[in-house]
């Protein structure tokens, strides 16, 4: 990856390194999800749910997460020591359904609450300002409590 060979970032401690590239990774992978997400939503909103924008939205993180657990397990975190797959499954699943909680209040509150009910109002507030609150929330639950082993190195005793 790129970053890695950044002049700067070769000079950081390698927690620092670490921290720096599983940010990016973390990232690239929610820009991906991003995408899974709102074109589910849009989808779901423009047809099948074109009345029911809280379950269009409930729907397409549920889709959105799947993908979510695969790329992070796989990429952002790889080099993370693995605990059991459904004990850290569950996590994810724990905080991603905290992390689902902006998104569905901000739409909630903007669509009924204060009447914005078009199909903009809802990606704004569903896909813009709740997206980016449960970015903050998902990212520190998946250090915290997921994906928080360590590295594999530090796993088998290599430093």
């Amino acid at each position: 990856m790129i970053v890695e060979h950044l002049p700067v970032i070769r000079h950081w401690s390698a927690h620092s390194q670490r921290t720096t590239i599983e940010g990016v990774r973390f990232l690239l992978v929610g820009g991906m999800n991003y995408v899974v997400d709102v074109g589910v939503f849009n989808l779901l909103r423009a047809t099948l749910l074109a009345a029911q924008p809280v379950t269009a939205k409930v729907i397409s993180a549920v889709v959105a997460t799947l993908f979510s657990w695969v790329a992070n397990r796989s990429w952002t975190f790889s080099t993370r020591a693995r605990g059991r797959m459904l004990h850290e499954f569950a996590g994810f699943i724990a905080v991603n359904l905290l992390g689902l909680l902006p998104p569905v209040v901000c739409l909630w509150l903007s669509h009924y609450v204060l009447g914005f009910d078009s199909q903009l109002a809802d990606n704004i507030s569903a896909n813009i300002v709740g997206v980016a609150l449960g970015t903050v929330v998902r990212y520190v639950g998946y250090t915290l409590y997921v994906f928080n082993g360590g590295s594999r190195s530090d796993a088998n005793g290599k430093k």
